[in-house]
Order: C-alpha cells, then sequence, then structure tokens
C-alpha cells in the first residue's frame, strides 16, 4: 500500500497525519499554528520534508479560504495563507500534491469511507462557527466556477435580520447558539457545550427554545439545497453532532416545516439526514481522498 501525508490547516492548530491509501492512520501529530507568514510555512515545510524523507507518495493539504486548483485566496481565518501555493512550493519533490477548501473535506471523508458511502448525490454540512459545505451531485464534488460551491455560512435565511445575523452562517452557528444557552443558564462560562447540552438533552425550559430553533434554521438550510440540488442524503458533522438530540431535532424540525406547507413535502422529497461518521478527522481523510480522486485518478 502507498502512504500519504495528509495536512489540516486550521486557526489553531495544524492537524497532520501519515495515512495508506485504505484510509488507515499510521500516525498523526499536531502543532500549533503559527500565526506569522513566513514563520507559518517554515513549520510547514519542517513537516513536509520528514514525511517526505520517510517515503510517501503524495501530499493532502485542506485549508480555510477559496482555493482555485492549488492556490488559495483570501485564506479565511488565516489571511496571510493568501497567494499561497503548495503545489508550487513543494515541486521539488515530484510528488503529487492536492488543496482543497476545508468545508468541502466532510462530505469527501464520508463519501470514501463513512455515512454517505458510495452515494452519488449527498453532502455534508458541518456546524461550528459557521455552517460549513460540501456538495456532490453526480459523483463529483461540485467546485463552482470560482470555487464557492457549498459556501453554506452566506445563504441568506431571513431577509429582515441585519448583517450576518440573516445568513446561515450567523443564524445557524452551532458555537452562538451554545453561547445562547449558556447565558439564558447564568453559566458563567458561555463556551460550555457540555453545560448547554447537558440542559438541551434533559429538556430543560430555558435551553430547549433556543436549541430547536437552531436546528430549524438548519432544517432550513438543507430543504434550501434540497430545492437547487435534489440529493439523497445530508451526513451533520461538527463537534456538536457527537449528541444524538442533534441529527434528532433536525429531522424533527424538517418534518415539521413540509407539513406546515404540504405543497413542500408533495414536491421535495425529504432526504436521509444522518450523523457524520468522522468527527476531528474528517479533514484528514476528505483531503486525502481528493487527492486519490483528481491528482492519482485512484477510485477506491
Amino acid at each position: 500500500m502507498k502512504d500519504y501525508l495528509s495536512v489540516d490547516i486550521g486557526g489553531t492548530n495544524v492537524k497532520f497525519a501519515k495515512l495508506n491509501n485504505a484510509g488507515e492512520i499510521i500516525d498523526k501529530s499536531k502543532i500549533e499554528t503559527a500565526q506569522e507568514k513566513e514563520k507559518f510555512l517554515s513549520k510547514m515545510d519542517e513537516v513536509v520534508e520528514k514525511y517526505v524523507e520517510q517515503g510517501v507518495k503524495g501530499i493532502a493539504f485542506c485549508a480555510p479560504g477559496k482555493i482555485a486548483k492549488t492556490m488559495i485566496h483570501f485564506g479565511g481565518a488565516l489571511p496571510f495563507l493568501d497567494g499561497v501555493d503548495f503545489a508550487q512550493r513543494y515541486a521539488k519533490y515530484n510528488l503529487p500534491v492536492a488543496v482543497i477548501n476545508d468545508g468541502k473535506t466532510s462530505v469527501l471523508a464520508e463519501n470514501w469511507l463513512g455515512s454517505l458511502k458510495d452515494k452519488q448525490n449527498c453532502a455534508a454540512i458541518t456546524l461550528g462557527t459557521g455552517v460549513g459545505g460540501g456538495i456532490i451531485v453526480n459523483g463529483r464534488l461540485l467546485n463552482g466556477v470560482y470555487y464557492q460551491a457549498g459556501e453554506l455560512s452566506f445563504m441568506q435565511i431571513n431577509m429582515n435580520a441585519t448583517g450576518f445575523n440573516g445568513f446561515a452562517g450567523g443564524a445557524a452557528s452551532a458555537v452562538e447558539m451554545i453561547k445562547s444557552v449558556n447565558k439564558e443558564l447564568g453559566n458563567k462560562d458561555e463556551t460550555d457545550g457540555l453545560v448547554a447540552f447537558e440542559a438541551i438533552n434533559s429538556g430543560d425550559a430555558k435551553a430547549m427554545p433556543i436549541f430547536i430553533d437552531f436546528c430549524k434554521k438548519v432544517a432550513t438550510v438543507i430543504i434550501n439545497v434540497q430545492s437547487v440540488a435534489d440529493l439523497d442524503a445530508y451526513a451533520i458533522g461538527g463537534g456538536i453532532s457527537a449528541q444524538p438530540i442533534v441529527v434528532e431535532e433536525i429531522n424533527h424540525a424538517y418534518d415539521e416545516i413540509i407539513n406546515s406547507n404540504p405543497l413542500i413535502g408533495k414536491t421535495l422529497t425529504k432526504p436521509q439526514v444522518l450523523d457524520a461518521k468522522f468527527k476531528n478527522s474528517a479533514n484528514l481523510y476528505g483531503a486525502l481522498y481528493d487527492l486519490l480522486l483528481h491528482v492519482n485518478g485512484e477510485k477506491l
């Protein structure tokens, strides 16, 4: 089997792993993300060189920002990545290099080895600070003309709200939902997801309305995508998806919306809404599958 290096560039940490082409992790580690361009690239050079010396057959990156082929634009949470092209930087190693937006990796991971395995028309939605997305249509990842397909955070779901609050990334932010729950509970640590979900799972009268409203907004995003793409299944990921009540309530919210308007239910067939298999390692698997599919032309 061939081994590959997969790198997940995040705002706080850079995770990296050596995996084989069956998706088995051989070793895995992480380093803190340097917040200055030259220091960051120097650290990346060290990681890449280490694994090239171990004989990896290719390098897969996922990163924030809009990514055209192998060049990063804007850089999302890491704006200094704007203009970085990892394929060009590591061309001296004569290895295939793939770079993909971190929002698209979840659907690739799930389609390869997860809950969307082998589905030809599907999507993954990652619930976190915003709403990440990746869409596969007719067996191919949807990139779009400007490489920004699947940017679900920018889907407007409330035209009456001001600023970003009317868009999915603001209105359906899992981070903001947890903050709101903790605030209602009087918990000083507004980022405490465990306390928030203890209250939600127990049916707390203060927590549940906030959580139900959040799930309704996620269901609205799914219905909007469904009206355009007509997909078979959606995998829900992100840290909060470890709580079974999340997918359960999103399905319930979806049913309530279509039942309140029979025309929607008769026109749009409800897709499967599933729990994503991969959690914190999704980006590593998805980035590698992108490399295998689009650079090496493999189909596993």
